[in-house]
């Protein structure tokens, strides 16, 4: 990390570098007067994370911009080179602000290196990105988006040969191929015609689509039920958050034989600044408020909504009440591992050898589905690639049947097309399993009642706190260091049993700064911080014989661990 000095001097080096362009030296010149701002900008280099890079939009080493992304894209470069002599990618971006923009610059500088760059002329959905990444058997692929991040934010995803983001292993080669970029005299870049001319950029053209669309489409479980009429016959609302899931998600569930779909018109067109919602991510509440105002006037049984990159999925049910409530990304989850492993039982297709996968932090009520039908589960740090990776070993080893993977922020993959998580999928699956069950006279929610009264009662919930800047940064190492040394021996009066600390790479897994406490009552909670945002994360799981029940119990634990948190921030 850089002193205030080097953020000064790095911000005088932006300023008196030539390959710097003339409007983002203006507008760092604007800030001259602003030390805060300039240290905050200046003080690190934009770093990995979960994601890949991440960050708020401006001029700066700790920005995102096309200088950052240069520099990025020629360390991938230079790292897919010293494997391959003529290596190939394919590039995607989102409905976010410059999103266009940082593709094509990133194609531009691939093609500097000689590398082939496949594109796509508009957005597309990540999980696209990660299926034409093997589909092309291209030997990478980048991304640009920020997934739900606010307006202001954009990013930088990179993906290996098998569609997966980079795991830890592959991610430090890449990121010691970005560190011996020094200056910005190192970064080859072609202009878009000649890269065009030399046949280093090729446009991606409708054929692509329809063989993303066909391979989400296979993953139906009951397709005869659904062309039979159940179809037909249930009322979906939709909304894509002004990103890129409307068309792939309507195509994919007309082609299914969804053919009551109602699209959200306020939030149908792509826009970067998301206008009619404080953040387009499906987790929040709010995101669904539109759409719950158009499925009381519809009278829809389900409302699903994507997030602007579309690999995460959430879903809205009427409950026992006839209201309608935001389903978390573990009740969803639980829904779907149960109606995918009980009709493949049925129709004798379940696997012998059948696996889930989830994160150490999702519920362990999926689990203990899948574990009810045979299956093995299998846990992973937070991040969908490790899920993606578990894949790869699966199909190398022949050990297990990769069935369902999720993660409890919304992400979920069935289907072995692609290594990311879909929303796509996540939609055509969810939307399915209540035509299923409608046509047994029950909702989505009835079915996870009866999954309650089977498995007991899991409740979930996540807190967050935002630490901005370097003294964020600062304070949430504080926190996680004050939470490692002082373990608390009992947490609202239940004893903690076990103290999993990540960082000594437990189960085999790859190390990382998460602490995971276990209490005697079967509950747990999880401290993280995010990989992708100045956040630091806090997971809460209690499970119990009734919903009041659970819900006092992590009420009072979210309560004491939350106090001694903010006490720290």
């Amino acid at each position: 990390m850089l002193n205030e000095t080097s953020a000064i001097e790095n911000y005088q080096a932006w300023l008196n570098d030539p390959n710097v362009d003339e409007k983002t030296k203006e507008e760092l010149r604007g800030i001259a007067d602003q030390p805060k701002e300039i240290e905050d900008r200046f003080y690190r280099d934009l770093e990995f994370g979960t994601g890949g890079l991440r960050g708020v939009m401006g001029a700066g080493t700790n920005r995102m911009n096309r200088y950052v992304i240069g520099k990025a894209t020629q360390g991938f470069a230079a790292y897919l080179l010293k494997s391959s002599s003529s290596p190939s990618v394919v590039i995607a971006h989102d409905s976010r602000n410059n999103s266009d923009v940082f593709s094509l610059e990133s194609a531009c500088v691939l093609a500097g290196n000689g590398i082939k760059t496949y594109l796509f002329r508009s957005l597309r959905p990540t999980p696209q990105l990660s299926f034409a990444v093997r589909d092309l058997k291209a030997d990478g692929g980048i991304v640009i988006t920020a997934s739900h991040n606010p307006p202001e934010y954009n990013g930088y995803k990179v993906y290996d040969a098998a569609g997966g983001q980079l795991v830890p292993a592959d991610a430090e080669k890449v990121i010691a191929s970005i560190r011996e970029v020094t200056s910005f005299d190192q970064v080859k870049r072609l202009s878009r015609e000649e890269a065009e001319a030399r046949g280093l950029i090729v446009w991606l053209d409708a054929d692509a689509d329809e063989r993303f669309i066909d391979a989400v489409a296979a993953q139906s479980v009951n397709p005869e039920l659904l062309r039979g009429g159940a179809g037909r016959d249930l009322a979906v609302v939709y909304t894509p958050l002004h990103g890129t899931g409307d068309m792939p998600v309507r195509r994919v569930l007309e082609k299914a034989g969804f053919a009551n779909v109602h699209v959200v018109p306020e939030q149908e067109r792509p826009d970067g600044m998301f206008p009619t919602v404080k953040s387009p991510n499906p987790e929040e509440h709010e995101a669904f408020t539109l759409a719950i105002a158009l499925a009381d006037k519809v009278g829809a049984d389900l409302i699903i909504g994507t997030d602007p990159d579309a690999d995460r999925m959430g879903a809205v049910v009427k409950n026992d009440e006839g209201r309608y409530v935001v389903l978390s990304g573990n009740q969803s989850g639980a829904i779907m591992v149960h109606y995918l492993l009980s009709n493949l039982k049925e129709q004798g297709r379940l696997p012998a050898n059948g696996a889930v996968v989830k994160t150490i932090v999702t519920s362990e009520m999926g689990a203990d589905i899948a574990a009810s039908y045979g299956c093995e589960v299998f846990n992973t740090l937070t991040g969908f690639k490790y899920i993606g990776e578990k894949i790869n070993e699966f199909e190398k080893t022949g050990s297990h049947q990769f069935l369902f993977g999720y993660e409890e922020s919304y992400g979920y993959l069935t289907g072995t097309y692609a290594r990311d998580k879909d929303a796509v999928v996540a939609a055509l699956l969810i939307s399915e399993a209540a035509a299923y069950y409608k046509s047994q006279g029950k909702t989505l929610y009835d079915v996870l009642l009866e999954l309650y009264k089977q498995y007991g009662t899991y409740l979930e919930k996540l807190e967050s706190r935002t630490l901005k800047g370097k003294d964020g940064v600062e304070k949430i190492a504080g926190i996680m260091s004050d939470w490692r040394s002082n373990p608390p021996a009992e947490v609202a009066g239940v004893q903690v049993t076990k103290v999993l600390d990540y960082e000594l790479g437990l189960d085999g897994l790859p190390k990382e700064n998460v602490l995971k406490y276990l209490l005697a009552d079967g509950s747990w909670f999880t401290l993280r911080p995010s990989g992708t945002e100045p956040k630091i994360k806090v997971y809460f799981a209690v499970r119990k014989d009734s919903l009041p029940a659970a819900e006092d119990a992590i009420a009072r634990l979210v309560a004491e661990v939350m106090a001694r948190v903010d006490a720290l921030s």
